[in-house]
């Protein structure tokens, strides 16, 4: 059995002319991460390993989860690779993970992240908004063999207020 979860980073700023990679959250993505990493931790059990694009947004993002379900930094990995808005490339990187992964909590963009939540899920959204979180599990044993799996879970900031 393998889960995955897709959670897009937190609202951005553009308020400075910064390129794309650097630009950092705003105090909104806090208040959002706070609501639903609160729903989140009442579903959540056994251990979890994260991986984060490198991306300021995204990485923090990723960094206040890591933090708020006390994840350590032996499972906490910055892929460059996840610095992607293409599906492809998304699941692509998501089919290196080790088998001896159960539960893979992958921090990105759009919109790769809406793309493979509704390729890989069977409940389609519109749209993975801004820290939004998607669970979906695969009845299988290989990361390198998922295709369609049940959805479990998904949770939305703006449903959580």
């Amino acid at each position: 059995m393998k889960r995955l979860i897709l959670v897009r980073h937190g609202k951005s700023s553009w308020e400075n002319n910064l390129p794309d990679d650097k630009r950092p959250l705003k105090k909104r993505a806090y208040n959002d991460a706070e609501v639903v990493l609160k729903t989140f931790k009442e579903f959540q059990s056994g251990n979890l390993t994260l991986w984060s694009s490198p991306a300021v947004r995204a990485n923090t993002t990723a960094n206040l989860f890591k933090d708020e379900l006390q994840i350590p930094d032996d499972r906490f990995t910055v892929k460059k690779e996840l610095y992607t808005f293409d599906e492809n490339q998304l699941l692509s990187v998501i089919n290196t993970c080790p088998n001896n992964v159960e539960k893979l909590m992958v921090f990105g963009h759009n919109p790769a992240m809406t793309g493979l939540v509704n390729r890989l899920g069977d409940k389609p959204i519109d749209n993975l908004p801004t820290t939004g979180l998607c669970v979906i599990d695969f009845d299988l044993d290989s990361w390198k063999d998922i295709k369609t799996g049940k959805t479990l879970l998904q949770l939305f900031p703006k449903n959580l207020r």
